[in-house]
């Protein structure tokens, strides 16, 4: 049988395609309408952007394989099933909750797209093998129920609904026992963990929990998390563990009060900086990154401006920046727009300011010890992420999927060069 699955998107969807892979893979080949040469696209809406590069995915496997069944899911196929299900060579579209469930992969069944603001549910399979990847990533929580006035993923994943801290443990106890040494706890809005659960355990004590009853986890990480929704263990646990990776990714998209205001954020400019300095001086040399947005609505030169002074003073050298998109049918998509050439042009500037703060932090690791998973091999040379999540060339070759002690010895503009410390390999 032959199942190929192209992955759009977050960290979220990586992990649901590996669901489906499991899924998908409980097929016996040849039964009538079973999986056989089958394309299962699972596709992002978070922006037009995203949306596109799925459409072309389609067009072009439809054309080099005409005869293969295309299988669209996904957040952009959740909002327009339609739309999807026109696309040439789609035999059925699946919803974000569908999509997860072992009867949507049965010989012969429908598409099915159901009203996911209703949903309760949260996948409870365990994943053991993520394809192609040394870091394995863990859903703890699906949707949102913040309403952003940029973001229509809440209508694409539903209300917040969280995996129960049992389950969380088993998913990474079975990663741990296939030979994962990290995992990266991830979902819509990580931040928002525990609400709907029993006790509402927050995400620290998850984190916590999970350390504590899963001891050969040796690493762990997290997605994207809201500056402003950081709860007191999380600090804690920022300050006195040492598994939990130096590494915090803040959803941030402005650094303009009024921006963020209109964007309709949790958090201000001054909580974006205080949670940074906490951070800093809880975990000293910490790194930090952030999503930013280039060109929101209204957004003139001032304010713009203010983003550039924020950045000037948070320091922060890993970002990930995007010129606004419209999402149809959201507050954003009503609001006075900025010219797209605009939004191209700050979002390129802000890149070039992360650029220089990056290479200034990788710089500042020169002569460091580090422990790395390597992940990759490039030309003989082992390619990975420090705990930092620094990129990082080892200047000799290494399997993927190990923690290596090293030394930085040298640094790019986007990456550090270091060599293995076969005086101390067992770095996990």
């Amino acid at each position: 049988m032959s199942v190929e699955i192209l992955t759009f998107g977050c960290r979220l969807n990586a992990y649901e395609s590996e669901v489906m892979r499991e899924l998908t893979s409980r097929a016996a080949p040849g039964d009538a309408g079973a999986l056989d040469d089958t394309i299962i696209v699972n596709t992002c809406a978070v922006t037009a952007e995203a949306e596109r590069q799925a459409r072309q995915a389609i067009r072009r496997a439809a054309r080099a394989r005409p005869d293969a069944r295309i299988v669209v899911t996904g957040c952009a196929a959740q909002l327009h099933p339609e739309a999807w299900a026109g696309l040439p060579g789609v035999a059925r579209v699946l919803g974000n909750v569908e999509k997860l469930r072992p009867e949507s992969w049965a010989p012969g069944a429908p598409s099915a797209v159901a009203d996911i603001m209703t949903a309760r549910e949260t996948s409870a399979h365990l994943v053991t093998e993520f394809a192609g990847r040394a870091r394995a990533f863990v859903q703890v929580q699906q949707g949102c129920d913040h309403r952003c006035t940029f973001c229509v993923i809440p209508f694409g994943r539903g209300p917040s609904r969280s995996v129960p801290v049992g389950a969380v443990v088993s998913q990474v106890r079975a990663l741990m026992a296939s030979g994962y040494h990290e995992v990266v706890l991830t979902g819509v809005d990580i931040a928002s963990y525990g609400g709907d659960l029993p006790g509402a355990p927050s995400l620290g004590q998850l984190a916590r929990r999970l350390l504590a009853l899963v001891p050969e986890l040796g690493r762990l990480r997290l997605s994207s998390v809201d500056p402003a929704a950081i709860d007191d263990d999380l600090w804690r646990l920022l300050a006195d563990e040492p598994r939990l990776m130096p590494h915090l990714h803040l959803s941030l998209q402005a650094g303009s009060d009024l921006i963020l205001k209109r964007m309709k954020r949790r958090h201000t400019r001054g909580d974006a900086l205080a949670a940074i300095a906490r951070a800093r001086a809880l975990r000293p040399g910490i790194a930090i990154g952030a999503d930013l947005i280039a060109g929101f609505p209204t957004e003139t030169d001032a304010l713009f401006g203010e983003t550039l002074a924020f950045l000037a003073e948070a320091d922060l050298p890993f970002l990930h920046v995007f010129p606004y998109s419209e999402r149809p049918g959201t507050p954003a998509a009503r609001m006075p727009v900025v010219p797209m050439a605009v939004r191209r042009e700050r979002a390129a500037r802000l890149r070039a300011v992360g650029q220089a703060t990056a290479a200034r932090f990788l710089s500042g690791q020169v002569g460091s010890r580090i422990a790395l998973l390597t992940e990759a091999d490039d030309n003989g040379h082992a390619t990975g992420h420090s705990e930092h999540f620094s990129p990082v060339r080892l200047t000799t070759p290494h399997a993927p999927g190990q923690v290596i002690a090293a030394r930085v010895i040298g640094a790019g503009a986007d990456h550090l060069i270091a060599d293995a410390d076969h005086s101390n390999t067992d770095a996990a």
